[in-house]
């Protein structure tokens, strides 16, 4: 839910709020690391100094006496106290504690001491932190009747206070130094993002002042390529809203240009009917208004259908294609047998499944097969046929009637283009249906003469896969 809300802000608190917290926890890291650093680099300047100290004493230790007797280096000493800023204390003694010269309460090594290996260890004397360096020497002439190997022990400490002082100035300066680093880098990145999402900002004004007619593309030369995705999807839609709106318009307007004529011809015809005194002219009349009405009512619908077929969502599923079209031209079986036509049907395969919408495929080949019963002679044959070819589905509708001239042709399929010489009544819309709803499965109809130039052949070329 936290980051749900989180993704509720704007990019720019989306990404200031992810990212500063991070800057903020490496910086933190950086400034451990540095108070690390800086303990370790003070404590082995100081450890130097303690074994400077220590070397000072050892080269200044004699055994000629036949005992142990140590010049101490008072000057070394006081530098040395100056340089600590403290107290400075001193242990010189055999490893058995025999001879021992200096604080003999200095704290014992930790660990073991190797010869010539200096050891440095931190320790509390007399309720003071301090810093003990230790180290130990074979004695070149024995002491006291001591075997051969008997070892002196060298032992140096000073308090804390000087080098804590020196760690302390360092850690200030780092965190002065980070912390300056991360406000710059702070406004870096604000400026940054900022300047990064001045297109989205381009974006938004662009499609806010745009006109609500304004169905043109959102131009994508100053997208970035992350939001590049979502503009074209943007597109995209645009694209199918202005497909939709431009359907609209366009049924609007063949519907008042397709309708406006046989309107008229129906007020016409009534004003007729009602000027009438003759009761079988006025039937005939009236028969004149039915035929009227049932061509503008079929001529509607098939305007209607063309509209769906542009503009429905295509709901895709399997379908058996095969037996979608004999089912289909089985429906209009009575119809050829009212205009003597032997329509027949040849499945090229047993089975052909494709993803399509069942609907408007059945309408496309169902006005496929009434253009070829409704301007084929009487007598004639129109064929059915189903199969494959070329990676596609093929359903095609053969007669063997006048076909159609080459200008004809090319214009077949254009809505209410109908070829001349035609005399029987129609709107020019069984194509154009048929070829919308093939584009709008991925496919098309080919309309071309049959051979010899006899017949036409109408074709719906559709993929096998959607």
């Amino acid at each position: 839910m936290k980051l749900d809300a989180l993704h509720r802000l704007s990019l720019r608190r989306t990404l200031l709020a992810t990212l500063l917290p991070g800057m903020l926890l490496v910086a933190a890291a950086e400034i451990w690391l540095t108070w690390r650093t800086a303990a370790d680099a003070a404590n082995a300047a100081y450890d130097r100094s303690l074994l400077g100290a220590i070397k000072s004493i050892d080269a200044n230790i004699s055994t000629d006496s036949g005992g142990l007797a140590v010049e101490l280096p008072y000057r070394l000493l006081e530098f040395f106290e100056l340089t600590a800023n403290g107290q400075v204390y001193y242990r010189v003694a055999t490893e058995d504690g025999l001879v021992e010269i200096g604080s003999a309460d200095l704290p014992a090594p930790q660990r073991a001491l190797i010869s010539a290996q200096p050891q440095f260890s931190d320790a509390v004397y007399f309720g003071v932190p301090v810093r003990v360096g230790s180290y130990a020497r074979v004695l070149g002439r024995p002491i006291g009747g001591a075997a051969a190997g008997q070892r002196v022990v060298i032992q140096v400490a000073e308090d804390l206070g000087s080098r804590e002082a020196f760690t302390r100035r360092l850690i200030v300066q780092a965190v002065q130094r980070d912390g300056a680093l991360i406000a710059f880098a702070a406004a870096l990145l604000a400026g940054a993002v900022g300047w990064a999402l001045r297109p989205l900002a381009g974006l938004r004004d662009e499609v806010s002042q745009r006109a609500p007619e304004d169905l043109s593309p959102v131009a994508t030369t100053r997208v970035p390529a992350d939001v590049r995705p979502l503009v074209d999807a943007i597109n995209h839609h645009i694209a199918r809203n202005r497909d939709l709106t431009e359907a609209q318009r366009r049924f609007v307007d063949d519907a008042s240009h397709q309708l406006r004529t046989p309107l008229t011809t129906l007020a016409t015809q009534v004003g007729f009917a009602l000027r009438e005194p003759d009761p079988q002219r006025m039937h005939d009349a009236l028969l004149a208004i039915k035929a009227q009405l049932d061509e503008t009512v079929r001529q509607t619908n098939q305007m209607l259908t063309l509209a769906r077929a542009d503009t429905a969502a295509l709901s895709r599923e399997p379908v058996d294609v095969v037996a979608l079209a004999e089912a289909v031209t089985r429906a209009c079986w009575p119809a050829a047998r009212g205009r003597d036509i032997d329509l027949g049907f040849e499945p090229g395969e047993p089975a052909l499944t494709l993803s399509v919408h069942a609907a408007l495929l059945q309408e496309a080949l169902s006005n496929l097969i009434h253009n070829a019963i409704r301007y084929t002679p009487g007598g004639s044959k129109v064929t059915v046929r189903v199969g494959r070819a070329a990676g596609q589905a093929v359903i095609e509708v053969l007669d063997n009637g006048p076909g159609l001239a080459a200008e004809a042709l090319q214009r077949a399929g254009e809505r209410f283009f109908r070829g001349a010489g035609v005399a029987l009544p129609g709107s020019g819309l069984g194509l154009a249906i048929a070829r919308s709803i093939a584009r709008r499965h991925g496919g098309e109809l080919q309309v071309v003469n049959g051979a010899e130039g006899t017949g036409l052949v109408a074709t719906l070329e559709l993929p096998l896969a959607p």
